[in-house]
Order: C-alpha cells, then structure tokens, then sequence
C-alpha cells in the first residue's frame, strides 16, 4: 500500500498493527560516474520490488530524499541535512505516525550516513515513551539483509562502498544511460584507518574522485542479484514486523 496514492480516510482505517514503512535515502555526489540521485534511485527500486511481495500488508510512506550528507558538501550536488537536523527530522517522522495511532514503524535506508542519526532517533523516541510496551520502532539499511558475495562468486568486494561494484552494477541494471565511464575509475580502498576506533573523516580524506570500492568491475547481470538478494531480505524482514505479537522482544 502506498500512502501517497491513498485518501486520509482509508490510512485512518488500516489497522494500527500494519508496519509503517519510511523510506529514507539522499542526494549526494557520487563519483564521476553515476547521478546524484543514485542512493534515492536504488532505495527505490529495493522498495518497489518489495511492495509487491508485501501488497496488503504494509503501509510504505513517500521515499524521503534528503539524507545526512555533510561528509559529502565538499563535492557539487550535494544537499544535505545535518546530523542533528536530520535526526529531529526523523523524531518528527516517526511522531506523527504514531500520533495517527500506528504501533510499527521501520526507517528503511539507503544511505550509509543515515545511520548513525537514524539509529538514535528510534533510540530517543523510544525513551520518551517508554511506558508503551506496544510499540517497534525499527531503523534498517537495505544491505544489510543480505550478503550477496556468499551467493555468487564473481563479486570482487565484500561490502558496500560508495559508487562501487554494487551500487554501479544496480544503476547498472536500472538505467545504464545514468552510469558515465566507470570501467576506468580507479580502486579505492576500504577502511577508516585508525582501526579499531572509529575517525572522524569526510569524504574527500578518502577519496579525490568520490567514490569507495571497485566500480570497474560492475555490471548489470550483478546488479540484478544484487536487488534481487537486498529486496527479498527485506521482504523476509517485513514479514518477522508483521507477525510481531505485540509485547514480545522479538
């Protein structure tokens, strides 16, 4: 169900136990070979094939497009919102479904960025009301249901990057006419240095062209794995939201 296309009577009469779905992603550079909008276009595609496994079932909200991208601002197109902006911003999302009487609300994101904010905005709002013992609020990145490279061998790196072999290979598969020259963009290494802690960094500490990972490896026969892979994790997410009794830890 997309809420987008429905009239306020008819979410007002869903059931407050249908998982509320809040898709989150960005616009930002990446790299000199794929859009702006690619992490809102791969979100996107992951919730379309989604939706269909799920007709019915779950209430899917407008993708939100403007993510935490200040790591990126240094290169043009960027738009983002700050960290503490955007996690009010998602504070604000969430109260207002729940202000509409709805128990389960999952954050939804493609965007590497969104996850720090994300996971403390469930965090705050679930201590602001901690005296519901009926509500699951949820905030989950798309790749992380899934691990593609254990079910096919020809995939050169292990995780997500940033315009990489996967991200290029899904834009791939989508629209190759949004995909510029990424057959000679060289490696960029993963890795935040200082390991096991955790640097504070942006994006052009890393990288001069913008992107993380191996494009040059990518193609469109991944990138339908890939989606294929992601979108069935989440669906098989979904399902385990649906079929939470109401009160139980899991």
């Amino acid at each position: 169900m997309q809420l987008g296309d429905m009239p306020w009577t008819a979410i007002q009469s869903l059931s407050k136990d249908t998982p509320v779905v809040i898709p989150v992603a960005a616009v930002e550079q990446h790299g000199h070979h794929l859009p702006v909008f690619t992490d809102s276009i791969l979100l996107g595609e992951v919730v379309r094939r989604a939706s269909l496994q799920t007709a019915g079932k779950v209430l899917y909200a407008p993708l939100q497009w403007l993510g935490n991208s200040h790591h990126h601002i240094d290169f043009a197109g960027t738009i983002s919102a700050g960290p503490r902006l955007y996690l009010d911003l998602l504070v604000e999302l969430m109260e207002t479904f729940i202000g509409y009487g709805f128990r389960r609300i999952v954050f939804l994101n493609g965007h590497g960025g969104n996850i720090t904010p994300g996971k403390q905005a469930v965090f705050e709002v679930r201590q602001r009301m901690r005296n519901r013992d009926d509500l699951l609020l949820l905030f989950a990145t798309y790749w992380e249901f899934a691990k593609p490279q254990e079910t096919r061998s020809d995939f050169v790196q292990g995780q997500m990057g940033h315009a990489c072999e996967w991200e290029t290979s899904m834009i791939l598969r989508i629209n190759s006419k949004l995909v510029g020259d990424y057959q000679n963009a060289p490696e960029v290494p993963f890795g935040f240095g200082f390991e096991p802690a955790y640097r504070g960094w942006i994006t052009k500490d890393r990288t001069e062209r913008g992107h993380i990972g191996t494009p040059a490896v990518a193609s469109a026969d991944k990138g339908e794995h890939l989606l294929n892979e992601f979108s069935g994790g989440v669906v098989k997410f979904l399902n385990q939201v649906a079929a939470w009794n109401g009160g139980a830890w899991e």
